[in-house]
């Protein structure tokens, strides 16, 4: 039946999967997920006059475990490294269960001065890392399917059809110290998010827009609104007549 399906359709074209991006957008009492899009998102203010202010850095993963060794890499003191007697150990097993039920109240279990930022997203806590405070006209982020659309017309990379990576855009970046090779300036502005990667928005303007897809579908933003955005989503199976 499979090997009938896309002869009948497409003359024998074959079964691809084509990446999605994820979007997810946290508000001061609530936690949005975007429908995923196929193409591209354009991040702007929804007055075309208007400068687009935000915060851009990439998301890491940070272990919470209070089982685990401190931020600072000291000893927890949950467990003794060295007993010196069978008591010892004994109440040591015994208090266990009551140190778990409280670590995550004890300020020794929170992550120390190594991190900078620490927001939470879906209940995981990231720590944001090479942050960028950003002045422009907005921001495109594209799939690989994307890349030759709108992307590509505002000065983007066309990229391989099946890459599971991003790429992203930022339109008509103001930067204050320009650096000194285009290279390295186009290098701010233009770039890749790989598979894996998280992209993190802290939107600064009063007002904002998610356009998914076009401008048929948007989500509207306000100051202070976090952003994730990477290629988690669940890709799209299509049958296509391309190798």
């Amino acid at each position: 039946m499979k090997e009938k399906v896309p002869q009948v359709l497409f003359g024998g074209g074959k079964l691809s999967t084509r990446s999605r991006i994820r979007c997810i957008i946290k508000s001061t009492f609530s936690e949005t997920r975007l429908v995923p899009a196929l193409n591209d998102l354009l991040i702007a203010n929804p007055s075309p006059a208007a400068v687009s202010r935000f915060r851009m850095g990439w998301l890491k993963e940070v272990d919470m475990d209070p089982k685990g060794p401190l931020r600072d890499g000291s000893d927890d003191g949950m467990t003794s490294s060295s007993p010196t007697s069978s008591s010892q150990s004994s109440y040591n097993s015994t208090t266990s269960s009551m140190q778990l039920a409280n670590s995550l109240s004890d300020p020794q279990h929170l992550p120390r001065s190594r991190y900078g930022t620490i927001t939470r997203f879906s209940g995981r806590p990231y720590d944001v890392e090479n942050s960028l405070n950003v002045w422009s006209s907005g921001m495109w982020i594209s799939t690989a399917t994307g890349s030759t659309a709108a992307m590509a017309a505002a000065g983007g990379k066309p990229m391989d059809l099946y890459s599971p990576n991003l790429q992203y855009l930022i339109r008509e970046h103001m930067i204050e110290n320009i650096p000194d090779s285009y290279e390295e300036m186009r290098g701010l502005n233009n770039g890749i998010l790989e598979k894996g990667q998280h992209l993190h928005l802290r939107w600064n303007s009063q007002k904002g827009r998610v356009f998914i897809d076009g401008s048929h579908l948007m989500h509207n933003l306000e100051l202070g609104d976090e952003i994730l955005i990477d290629s988690e989503a669940p890709p799209l199976a299509l049958y296509s007549r391309w190798d």
